[in-house]
């Protein structure tokens, strides 16, 4: 039985072009998977932009409610106090 000479790399490599074509595909699909994954992504950036905004709103109108509650606040301590006082020079005299 006569053996055949061993097979070296370049007989086992498929065909330059063959090659080219398994790597373009990749590539492309490669490609279009990043593609996909930055449209969502942004998407989900506008999604928390929109979100973030409505929340800023909020945050900013509970402030503008606690400084009024605030200053009313303050007016009816010094009304008391006035209050108090006259109350006090009343009964001092």
């Amino acid at each position: 039985m006569t053996s055949s000479p061993p097979l070296t790399g370049a007989e086992l490599a498929p065909p330059p072009s063959a090659v080219e074509s398994q790597l373009s595909s990749l590539i492309y699909d490669l490609t279009q998977n990043v593609q996909v994954a930055m449209d969502n992504m942004l998407k989900m950036i506008n999604e928390i932009d929109h979100n973030s905004a409505g929340i800023m709103e909020e945050i900013q109108k509970s402030k503008d409610f606690a400084l009024e509650r605030k200053n009313h606040l303050e007016q009816e301590k010094d009304h008391f106090q006035k209050a108090a006082f006259s109350i006090l020079d009343m009964l001092n005299k």
